[in-house]
């Protein structure tokens, strides 16, 4: 038992030497576009509204070797997850004058709005990991493929770490994709990807943009960025606010549960959907992540109108099991009179019909 105890550090060792010092992994930054010290940006480094506890070397090592050592319980399912697929002829039937929206996996999300085609965080990848041999392994497929996606007008993404920006995905939507908007910084990853700086938007925290159909803002979270050991929050990560005449709509990102939700919520609140985070939590990480208690109140301090549960049923990211996540939201929604929907993936929805509460997850 020593013996193995030893051997899995060399490895836990090996392993982090590795990701620090593979110079293709660090986040690019284009240092003439770093913006003026603010507030959230100092010294090259972008902060949370509430600072976290710093993260000794001895707690991410034990972090690291829990990873390695603890044994997990049902993190994995022992069912298929139900997966509905799609494809171009079911998007192109959908209406022009309503806003559609599709549960991708994760937190990869398809909307259709006035016509238009946004991805939300598309992670289309078997794994959300550096490495294509080892790290989190897809328990499903995306209900359409990449190549079988229709042209996208627009892709946001909420921040850089490989469960939200997925360097496969975005190489393949630079030939379909007009406009990418992203997080101060993350246009440095974009460009080496091969995305022309054109076709580019970055956004601070608080900063909108109106386009055609929508107002779109980009909003704070209380989290953190990072592609690798060495590049830890020298880009920015955040949230996201959809706003047509009709209709408000918000995706969370990652965040740990932090006044910012009110604040977004008397901004730009009542929503009439939100997707709200709910998944990868535990007590080593409790500032960026949250519970699926504090996700209801997340919910609740955006002014939402109905909650759906993202961040799950995709990757094992965590100690929890695979279905806690919705187990939990599902007892603390109906304890705080939360209109909640739990649609399967590729299941297709619209913000004034959305799909109803259905226990996907305990099919046996």
């Amino acid at each position: 038992m020593f013996v193995t105890k030893i051997v899995l550090v060399l490895i836990v060792l090996l392993f982090i030497s590795g990701y620090v010092i593979n110079s293709s992994l660090t986040a690019r930054v284009n240092k003439s576009l770093v913006v003026a010290e603010t507030d959230h940006f100092k010294n090259g480094k972008y902060h949370n509204i509430a600072p976290r506890k710093p993260l000794a070397f001895k707690d991410g090592l034990a972090l690291w070797l829990r990873f390695f050592t603890e044994e997990k319980i049902d993190t994995t399912p022992d069912i298929d997850i139900p997966v509905r697929s799609i494809s171009r002829v079911d998007l192109a039937a959908l209406s022009n004058d309503a806003l559609h929206i599709i549960k991708l996996g994760h937190s990869s999300i398809l909307l259709k709005i006035k016509g238009e085609y946004w991805l939300l965080d598309p992670v289309f990848s078997d794994r959300a990991s550096p490495f294509n041999f080892a790290g989190p392994k897809r328990f499903h497929q995306p209900p359409i493929s990449l190549e079988d996606l229709p042209l996208i007008d627009k892709v946001l993404i909420s921040h850089n770490h490989y469960d939200h920006l997925d360097e496969s995905s975005i190489k393949v939507l630079a030939q379909k994709t007009q406009e990418f908007f992203v997080p101060k910084g993350v246009d440095g990853d974009l460009e080496r990807w091969g995305i022309e700086p054109k076709k580019i938007t970055t956004f601070d925290w608080w900063q909108e943009q109106k386009t055609s159909i929508a107002l779109v803002a980009f909003t704070p979270t209380q989290h953190f960025s990072g592609r690798a050991m060495g590049d830890g929050n020298t880009t920015l990560w955040g949230s996201w606010v959809i706003k047509t005449p009709q209709h408000s709509f918000y995706f969370s990102g990652d965040s740990g549960y932090f006044s910012g939700f009110k604040e977004i919520g008397e901004k730009y609140g009542p929503f009439d959907l939100t997707m709200v985070e709910t998944g990868a939590y535990d007590n080593d990480w409790a500032d960026i992540h949250m519970t699926p208690e504090q996700s209801v109140q997340a919910h609740i301090d955006l002014k939402g109108k109905i909650m759906v549960p993202i961040h799950n049923g995709t990757f094992d990211l965590a100690f929890h099991t695979w279905h806690d996540p919705f187990d939990r939201v599902v007892v603390e929604a109906e304890k705080r009179d939360v209109a909640l929907s739990t649609p399967e993936f590729g299941q297709i929805f619209s913000i004034t019909d959305p799909a109803s509460h259905n226990a996907w997850w305990q099919v046996k």
